[in-house]
C-alpha cells in the first residue's frame, strides 16, 4: 500500500473560529486538540472585506450580528496568527487553515503554514484555486457540496500542486448517517488517485470510523470547549472527551484495517484448540481386536489427541488392546 508523507494517518482537530475571536481560547483549544491525541489542529483565516458583501445571507445560528460583523470580530492579526502557529508546534503538532481569499493564502504563506485547507464553498472558486495551484505546501481540498464536473474541474486547475488530497464531505451541519457518502470515498481513489480522506459533520464516530474501511487516510472533525459555545460550528462539534475517545477509535480501525489475517495460519490458536476443540474417545468398553466402527466413537474435550475432523481415518482400523469407556485413542492404539 502507498504511503503518502504529509496525509497519511491524519487526524485534524478542527477549531474553526470556536474560539470567537478569543487568542486565549485559541491557545486552550490547542492544548486540548493535543491531549486528544490530534495530529493537525485547523483554524479558518477570515478578512470580511475580501470575502463576502456586508449583506450577504448568513447561516441560522448567528441570530446576534452578520457573519460579515462575525468575521471582522473574530479575525486575528498577522502577529496573533504566528503566536497561534508557533505554539502549535511548540505542541508537537501541526498548523493548518482554510482560505477565503488571496489574502489569506498570502497570510498563511507568511506564517509558514504546514498545510493549506481549501473548504468545500471555496472549491468552485477556480480563480482562487488558480492562486493556490502555484503554492508548495501541501493542500487539502474538502469537496461537501459539489458534484463530480466541479471537482474534476478543481482537481485540473490544482494538478500542479505535488502534495494534493481530497475530503468527502457532506455540507450539512449536522449530517445524518445516510448522507456522509462514504460510499464516494472508494469511488475518489479510484477516480483521482490522490490520499482521500473525509471531513465528519455527522454528530458520533461511526461514519469516520466506516470511512477508515473505505479506505480514508485522513479524518477532519469539529473540536469545542463546549456544544453551547457561540458561533458556527460549536453545536456541531465534539466536546474534549468525546473526541479524545474519537481519536482513539480511529487509531483502532487503522489497526484493524491493516492487519492482513491469513486464515491458514492458525499458529495463534494451538492453546485454544487443545482446549476447545475435541478428541475421539471410547463410547464403551471396548476389546483387543474390535473393528472400530462409527457407534464404537464419542467426541470429547480436550483437543490434544486424535482430532473429531479425523474421525474417517480410525473407522475400520482394529484396536491392538482392550480399552474402556472414554479411553483417549492415539495412533498407538491402532493397528
Amino acid at each position: 500500500m502507498m504511503k503518502h508523507k504529509y496525509f497519511e494517518k491524519l487526524i485534524i482537530a478542527e477549531i474553526g473560529s470556536v474560539h470567537d475571536g478569543s487568542f486565549g481560547n485559541a491557545l486552550k483549544l490547542i492544548d486540548v486538540a493535543k491531549e486528544c491525541g490530534a495530529k493537525v489542529v485547523k483554524f479558518q483565516v477570515h478578512f470580511a472585506e475580501e470575502e463576502t458583501l456586508e449583506n450577504a445571507i448568513s447561516p441560522i445560528h448567528f441570530s446576534e450580528e452578520t457573519r460579515y460583523k462575525y468575521f471582522k470580530r473574530t479575525a486575528f492579526t498577522i502577529e496573533q496568527w504566528k503566536k497561534i502557529l508557533e505554539y502549535t508546534h511548540k505542541n508537537k503538532l501541526l498548523f493548518m487553515a482554510s482560505v477565503f481569499s488571496k489574502k489569506s493564502i498570502d497570510l498563511l504563506l507568511k506564517i509558514k503554514s504546514d498545510y493549506i485547507k481549501i473548504p468545500s464553498g471555496e472549491l468552485t472558486n477556480l480563480p482562487l484555486l488558480h492562486n493556490i495551484s502555484k503554492i508548495k505546501l501541501p493542500i487539502i481540498l474538502s469537496t461537501g457540496m459539489s458534484n463530480w464536473d466541479e471537482i474534476d474541474k478543481s482537481i485540473e486547475t490544482l494538478k500542479k500542486i505535488k502534495n494534493l488530497a481530497i475530503l468527502q464531505c457532506a455540507s450539512i451541519y449536522p449530517c445524518s448517517n445516510k448522507l456522509a457518502g462514504l460510499n464516494i470515498i472508494q469511488q475518489m481513489i479510484n477516480r483521482y488517485s490522490l490520499p482521500t480522506g473525509f471531513s465528519d459533520h455527522t454528530s458520533g464516530s461511526t461514519a469516520a470510523i466506516g470511512a477508515i474501511f473505505n479506505g480514508a487516510i485522513i479524518i477532519e472533525k469539529h473540536l469545542t470547549f463546549s456544544k453551547k459555545m457561540y458561533g458556527s460550528d460549536a453545536k456541531f462539534a465534539m466536546e474534549p472527551a468525546e473526541f479524545k475517545k474519537f481519536v482513539n477509535f480511529l487509531k483502532e480501525a487503522w489497526v484493524l484495517k491493516e492487519s492482513i489475517v491469513d486464515k491458514n495460519d492458525i499458529s495463534n490458536y494451538k492453546e485454544t484448540r487443545m482446549v476447545f476443540e475435541k478428541s475421539i474417545v471410547a463410547m464403551k468398553n471396548l476389546k483387543k481386536g474390535h473393528l472400530l466402527r462409527l457407534q464404537d466413537l464419542n467426541f470429547k474435550k480436550p483437543g490434544d489427541g486424535i482430532r473429531a475432523f479425523d474421525y474417517k481415518q480410525i473407522i475400520g482400523k482394529k484396536i491392538n488392546k482392550s480399552v474402556k469407556k472414554n479411553h483417549k485413542f492415539s495412533t498407538k492404539d491402532l493397528i
